[in-house]
Parts: structure tokens; C-alpha cells; sequence
């Protein structure tokens, strides 16, 4: 059963309309979707329960849900004396 945003909102929350229909785009199913949201949110845990890597459309979707990894971590500002 294909995606819709409803079912994207569901599961991921409130998300840009690009982003949902990228999202249904894949073809995934709301298992794949749920799937792909555990991987971005616990990767590290994932890998130590011994869950094999991501692959096809989970794998895409987890491409499309990670944060991107140039983007710096915000912290405080620069403070100048």
C-alpha cells in the first residue's frame, strides 16, 4: 500500500510538503517509513542490536530523513570582546 501524507505525518510529524511527497515518491510502505525513522533516530543502537544495514527503499528513505552532515551543530554564539 502506497504512502500518503497523512500516513507520512503519522509517523514523522508535522514535515515540509517537498519532503512528504519526495517521501512517497520511494514507493515505501508505512513499515519501510517507520523503519528508516528508527534508523535516522538511533543509528548507533540499531547497529549495537545487531539490525543489518539499511537497504532499497528504506535505505532511501533514510538518505531523504538524515540530517545533512555538512550543516554545523548550532551552538552558542560567538561572544567578541
Amino acid at each position: 500500500m502506497t504512502l500518503t501524507a497523512e500516513d507520512v505525518a503519522a509517523i514523522l510529524g508535522p514535515v515540509e510538503e517537498t519532503l512528504a511527497a519526495d517521501i512517497i515518491r520511494t514507493g515505501a510502505s508505512r513499515e519501510e517509513l517507520v523503519q528508516a525513522w528508527a534508523w535516522v533516530g538511533s543509528d548507533e543502537a540499531m547497529i549495537g542490536d545487531g539490525q543489518p544495514l539499511p537497504a532499497g527503499r528504506v535505505a532511501a528513505l533514510v538518505e531523504l530523513l538524515a540530517p545533512e552532515e555538512d550543516e554545523p551543530e548550532p551552538g552558542p554564539p560567538s561572544v567578541t570582546t
